[in-house]
């Protein structure tokens, strides 16, 4: 039994030494966390259930292994010092060490183990959309960190403003600007836990103020993120058009900028097996080129299939606007549609393609007959 174990030990070993989380990981982390979570209740960890020590330490044995791994498989292709220097490191690292490290400071186990905590930052590069909200960050960083000079603009005037008009009525609760910040950042956030209000006319009005500016500096910030979500969503869906535009043979042959024309007029379609596209008879008013998948012609007395890189449905487009056979997908397929506008949009600007499509076009014509 060592021979088959020694092939998968080996295929463990080498998914462990990427840079993705493993089905392993991700149980390492939830298991460890729970534990941790555990430890804070009384009896858990004072009595009968010593146990949630051992799974705790178990998880750690497995974040130890899965860092040395990456160290070792870093050295070994010449990246360690990028891969330690990285955030992935870093939090490899910080995994493997924190609890040790506190353990040997002499910190008590209980709160030692608090810090399996950051386990959980492991799993943060799998997340999907993590990348994409990196990116609107980094592209919306001026726009955000400008609204937040004017949140902290409008949080210190608000408290100097208060402690100036409330210090003398309420000495302990506005008695400094440090002491009124809180005041400002509690109804700026417009969270409003009423543990400090003022009391002077004045003192309400600017809070009246303060209330009104919060609600407009958080709602910059929503606006900012979501136009930046929304156009970070449009660029990924035309990344993902044209890629798919550039794998059909009739679009490989035109340059970049005519592939981005062709892509703006393109809309994609996602179809499971065995759905149907065109029924015989239908008014036809666009065309389908096959980016993924296949599907399947019914002809009189045949059936064709048409795999990646085909097209069909062109015939409406090209004079004849009654479909002539039933096509449908015979697995998962990814379609491009062209409307009918569009496409003669499309003809007039590149002739070429005009020219190509009408010969296959025809040649398919006589191959129905």
């Amino acid at each position: 039994m060592s021979k088959p174990l020694i092939p998968a030990l080996a295929q463990f070993v080498a998914a462990t030494a990427g840079r993705n989380m493993t089905k392993a990981a991700y149980v390492a982390v939830g298991v460890g966390v729970l534990g941790m979570v555990l430890l804070t209740v009384g009896p858990a960890y004072e009595t009968e259930h010593r146990w949630v020590d051992a799974v705790l330490w178990a998880c750690l044995v497995y974040f130890v292994f899965e860092w040395v791994v990456r160290l070792r498989h870093m050295a070994r292709t010449g990246r360690l010092s990028l891969y330690m220097s990285s955030s992935a490191g870093l939090v490899d690292a910080v995994g493997a060490l924190a609890v040790p490290v506190a353990l040997l400071l002499g910190v008590e186990p209980k709160t030692a183990w608090l810090l399996s905590v950051l386990w959980v930052l492991k799993v943060v590069p799998g997340i999907p959309g993590l990348r994409q909200l990196r990116r609107v960050l980094v592209l919306e960083s001026g726009p955000l960190v400008s609204v937040l000079v004017i949140f902290l603009m409008v949080v210190f005037l608000a408290s100097v403003a208060e402690y100036f008009l409330e210090r003398d009525v309420q000495p302990q609760t506005f008695g400094s600007v440090p002491a009124a910040l809180w005041w400002a950042v509690v109804t700026l956030t417009t969270t409003g836990y009423g543990d400090v209000v003022p009391v002077t006319p004045l003192g309400r009005m600017v809070a009246a103020l303060v209330m009104i500016s919060g609600l407009g500096v958080f709602g910059l910030w929503t606006g900012i993120l979501a136009t930046g979500f929304a156009a970070e969503t449009r660029r990924d869906n035309f990344l993902k058009t044209w890629e798919s535009v550039s794998k059909v043979p009739f679009f490989a042959a035109l340059g970049p900028s005519a592939i981005a024309d062709v892509t703006h007029m393109l809309r994609t379609m996602e179809l499971p097996a065995r759905t149907m596209i065109i029924r015989k008879g239908a008014q036809g008013d666009c065309m389908y080129f096959i980016a993924a998948g296949e599907v399947e012609v019914d002809l009189p007395g045949k059936k064709v299939r048409l795999g990646e890189g085909a097209f069909f449905g062109e015939m409406a487009l090209l004079g004849n606007n009654s479909r002539g056979a039933n096509v449908s997908t015979t697995k998962v397929s990814r379609l491009l549609v062209l409307d009918l506008v569009d496409f003669r949009v499309l003809m007039a600007r590149h002739p070429d393609l005009a020219h190509t499509i009408d010969a296959e076009a025809k040649r398919r014509a006589l191959e129905n007959k």
